[in-house]
Parts: structure tokens; C-alpha cells; sequence
């Protein structure tokens, strides 16, 4: 390894060391995850699936997907997964591509509410390829509207809606998702990339009885390496691995596939468990302290391991807390809030999630002081030296919990 890059990363360990990380997209991998993704596994092209490879010396790789497939399988009590996609995106282009043609009709969320890119949004490939419909949350409760939801489907007779979100804190109700897609006969695709790693430990619903297809990345909640799975009805199945492979991607990953295998091995566990509940409890109480501090949350509450907090009644944007707090220690994104008056660039609202602080060991003590800090910090902010006041405080926080 070059000096240049041994000594970024070194500085990398470091600032994740002595940073308090809110991002509800991050979590740290445990070192027997880091240990496959770093393997020798990387050494082998295995383009093809097992038994059926383009490449020979594949025994061993045919064993590590194998029972990438096995286990993952049994954790999320899926027909059918496809451990290959390199991530979440690239996941669910696979599932467009096995079974919709270009310019098909698709019920999404839209981003603003709280969706993803991939589910329709007009810069991504999703809303180049196909045509899709946004749905929204209610203005009244900023919650998930399935009523319209269903108007719309009645409406326009898509042939998928897909589900999910990257910044919507409330239990997303499956069934209803189903009752809507099975009267306008339109396949149901749920994205669970936010929250894989509290349907693996029954914290929240599974859409497995319900959906055609499920989709996810394994990091985040799932707490395993970048990347992504997909599970299906057995239907699908043939349609779908052809859509990964050759229809989307080429080798494997089999590095990566190998740490997929250890992080669902680890979310068998019931530490796994205590885990994901310990995140949930660690939102829930930081989410009442910000109301009580006299902080606006969208939709009132959360049901899961993140929230949005919106900003205007406290005279800042979701930009200027971000930068606001980074200068701290404290790091987590601005975000859009439904129906956002301001630009993407700048943002009313804020987005905090608690996998990766409750990997570090924080529990409700911990992150009842990250939310006074937090507090303090928007406060001060017109105070320039205030910030390095309080980094001192992170860093002695952090200093307690250390993550590797």
C-alpha cells in the first residue's frame, strides 16, 4: 500500500474514532465482516452462479455463495435471493429489468417524502426507463398516504408499486401495499435497505408474505459490507437471477458475498436482536427529547431507527446544522422535509438515525447527551469558538465508546 493512501486511511479511522455518527445510511462493520471483505476471495472472478460459472478454480467461491444463499435465506424467510448485486441501486435495476419493459407504468414514493432515487426520481436511470407515478405522505400527518395511494393505482393501473424509504420513520403497512396491488393486478416491490436489519430481528414487519420482490443493502442496519441482496417468490426467480446476471452485472463480488455470509450468520444471533432493539430504543428516546426541547418532528414520532427533525421554527436550514455540527464532531445529513419549501441543496429538515452510535455501545444516557449537545450547538451557533467547545465534549464521549 502506498504512504499516501496507508496514512488517509489511518486518518479515516481516526475521524470515525472521535466523530459521533448520526447518518442513517452508515453503521460500522464488525471485524469478521471487514476480515472476508478484505479476503483473498477478491483474487476470483466467478462470473455465472454456482455450478453454472464461466471460470474454472470456482469450487471453493461456488461454497462461499452457497451458503451466502443458505443463510440468507433462513434470516429473512425468503423463496428465493440473489446474493450478487453490488448495491442497492444496482439491486433494484435488476428487479425493473426482469420484469417490466421501458416505459412501464410504476408507482413509487417520491424522494421528497422520504423515497429513494431508484424508485423514480427524473435524474436516475428509474425515472429515465420508466414512467413512473410519485406517490406522497399526507400533509396533515406526514405519514404515508395509502388512500392515495390506491386512487392513484386504480388511476393508472401500474404494472409494479414499489415501497420503501430512505427517510420515513413510521412502520410501513405491508399489507395494505399488497390489498392495493393485487386489486389492480400490479406486482408489489418493497425496498427494505433502511430497514433490513429490524425486519432480521422481528422489530418490524416483514413484507416476505406479501411482496414479489425485496430488495436491500446489507450495510446499514444490516450492519454488514457495502453492497446488496435481492429476494423474490420462487416465480421470479429465474427472471430475476437473469436480470442480475447477464442482464445487469458481470462477476461477482465474492469477497463481498463471503461478508454477506458473516453478517447474516451475525444477525442470527441474539445479540443481533438486542441490538436492533437497543437502536429503536435509542430513536425513540432521542426523538421525545428533541420534542421536548421544542423541536418540530415529522410525521410526531418514529416507529424505527431514524427521524427527521424539521428546522424552521428554529430560524435554520438543514445545510447550515449539518456544516454546523460537523465543526463539532457530530456528523449527520440535511434532508428534505415532505413538501420542502426550499431547495434539496439547502433543506428544512435534518435526518438522524442510531445504528451507528448503538454498534459504538451508546444507550439512552449516551444519546440524551448527544441531543443536548446538538441543542447547545444550534443555540450557539452565531458563537465561532463555541464549536471547539463542544468537539472537546465529542471526542471525550467518543473516547469512552471505542468502535474497533
Amino acid at each position: 500500500m502506498s504512504d499516501f493512501i496507508s496514512k488517509l486511511i489511518k486518518e479515516e479511522f481516526l475521524r470515525q474514532e472521535l466523530t459521533i455518527n448520526l447518518i442513517a445510511s452508515e453503521n460500522y462493520a464488525p471485524q469478521n465482516v471487514l476480515d472476508a471483505t478484505g479476503s483473498v476471495l477478491t483474487n476470483k472472478y466467478a462470473e455465472g452462479y454456482p455450478g453454472k460459472r464461466y471460470y474454472g478454480g470456482c469450487e471453493i467461491v461456488d461454497k462461499v455463495e452457497n451458503y451466502a444463499i443458505t443463510q440468507g435465506k433462513k434470516l429473512f424467510s425468503c423463496e428465493h435471493i440473489n446474493v450478487q448485486p453490488h448495491s442497492g441501486s444496482s439491486a433494484n435495476f435488476a428487479v425493473y429489468l426482469s420484469v417490466l419493459k421501458p416505459g412501464d407504468t410504476i408507482l413509487g414514493m417520491d424522494l421528497s417524502c422520504g423515497g429513494h432515487l431508484t424508485h423514480g426520481h427524473k435524474v436516475n436511470f428509474s425515472g429515465k426507463i420508466f414512467n413512473f407515478i410519485p406517490y406522497h405522505v399526507s400533509p396533515e400527518t406526514e405519514q404515508l398516504d395509502y388512500d392515495e395511494i390506491e386512487i392513484l393505482a386504480n388511476q393508472h393501473q401500474p404494472k409494479m408499486i414499489v415501497a420503501g424509504a430512505s427517510a420515513y420513520s413510521r412502520t410501513i403497512d405491508f399489507k395494505r401495499l399488497y390489498d392495493i396491488a393485487q386489486k389492480n393486478h400490479a406486482l408489489l416491490f418493497i425496498d427494505i435497505a433502511h430497514i433490513a436489519g429490524l425486519i432480521a430481528a422481528d422489530i418490524h414487519p416483514s413484507p416476505m408474505p406479501y411482496a414479489d420482490f425485496v430488495s436491500s443493502t446489507t450495510h446499514k442496519t444490516l450492519r454488514g459490507p457495502r453492497g446488496g441482496i435481492i429476494m423474490s417468490k420462487l416465480d421470479h426467480a429465474q427472471k430475476l437471477d437473469k436480470a442480475v446476471m447477464p442482464g445487469s452485472q458481470g462477476g461477482p463480488l465474492m469477497h463481498v458475498i463471503a461478508a454477506k455470509a458473516v453478517a447474516f450468520d451475525n444477525a442470527l444471533t441474539p445479540e443481533f436482536k438486542s441490538y436492533q432493539e437497543q437502536v429503536v430504543k435509542n430513536s425513540k428516546t432521542m426523538c421525545q427529547e428533541f420534542k421536548n426541547l421544542g423541536y418540530k418532528i415529522v410525521s410526531g414520532d418514529t416507529d424505527n431507527h431514524l427521524f427527521l427533525i424539521d428546522l424552521r421554527n428554529k430560524n435554520i436550514s438543514g445545510k447550515e446544522v449539518e456544516k454546523l455540527l460537523e465543526q463539532s464532531g457530530i456528523i449527520l445529513n440535511s434532508n428534505s422535509i415532505p413538501f420542502d419549501p426550499t431547495p434539496p441543496t439547502v433543506t428544512s429538515g435534518i435526518r438522524i438515525g442510531t445504528p451507528a452510535v448503538t454498534t459504538r455501545g451508546f444507550k439512552e444516557k449516551e444519546v440524551l447527551q448527544v441531543v443536548h449537545l446538538i441543542d447547545e450547538a444550534i443555540k450557539n451557533k452565531l458563537d465561532t469558538n463555541f464549536a471547539q467547545k463542544l468537539k472537546v465534549e465529542v471526542q471525550d464521549l467518543c473516547k469512552r465508546f471505542k468502535i474497533y
